[in-house]
């Protein structure tokens, strides 16, 4: 794909959703790294659901912490993988307790440090709390960059790296959310929905239903 189809496609993406943010639910960056945490193998809606009942009673580093991992677990046991996430969570919240003065970390490696911190994770957290042009490869960008021709390669980590060097600069801080929302509502993956696609005719997919 060359650039010039690369600039059309997030103009249009803009254009459609000039400020794009994730579905979850948060007030600060520890109500977002608690719920981007929760969010493995989980959807954005079961995670909102189970942090409108936690936030109000915990969302600091320090209350959560209070709460123990069974106190946790009891709270959040909507979600799947409760459990190990509660005893995640706790392991956390200490550490930025005992490390970062209570404060979520703008740096990658600070934040990969964190149990249950993947890249994955540290890539939302520097993007949507922070603004850091970073690239989150979650199963939709991978199957959109793929699909479209976009970025196209055989792992997450090398489809992230190749939409760091193709997305223009002036879409990168956004990219991850306009990819991630294009995914999850419109090139789904059984049945993309290509009649609705903004991008329909930039797409270089040979299995278009247009």
């Amino acid at each position: 794909m060359n650039a010039a189809k690369r600039h059309e496609i997030f103009s249009r993406l803009r254009a459609a959703n000039p400020h794009p943010t994730t579905e979850l639910e948060y007030t600060s960056p520890f109500e977002l790294l608690v719920a981007v945490v929760l969010s493995a193998q989980a959807t954005d809606k079961g995670v909102n659901f189970a942090t409108r009942r936690l936030f109000p009673v915990a969302n600091t580093p320090e209350a959560i912490y209070a709460l123990g991992e069974a106190g946790l677990a009891d709270i959040i046991r909507t979600i799947g993988l409760y459990k190990s996430k509660a005893k995640h969570l706790i392991a956390t919240c200490k550490l930025l307790i005992e490390r970062h003065g209570s404060q979520v970390p703008a740096e990658r490696a600070a934040l990969e440090a964190l149990p249950g911190v993947g890249r994955k994770t540290a890539n939302v957290i520097l993007n949507t709390a922070f603004g850091q042009p970073t690239m989150a490869v979650d199963t939709h960008i991978f199957r959109v960059a793929n699909r479209t021709g976009l970025a196209p390669g055989k792992t997450v980590l090398e489809v992230e790296k190749k939409l760091l060097r193709a997305v223009p600069k002036e879409f990168l801080v956004d990219a991850h959310h306009w990819l991630i929302l294009h995914g999850r509502y419109v090139c789904q993956a059984r049945k993309p929905k290509c009649g609705e696609c903004i991008i329909v005719d930039l797409c270089e997919f040979k299995g278009k239903s247009v």
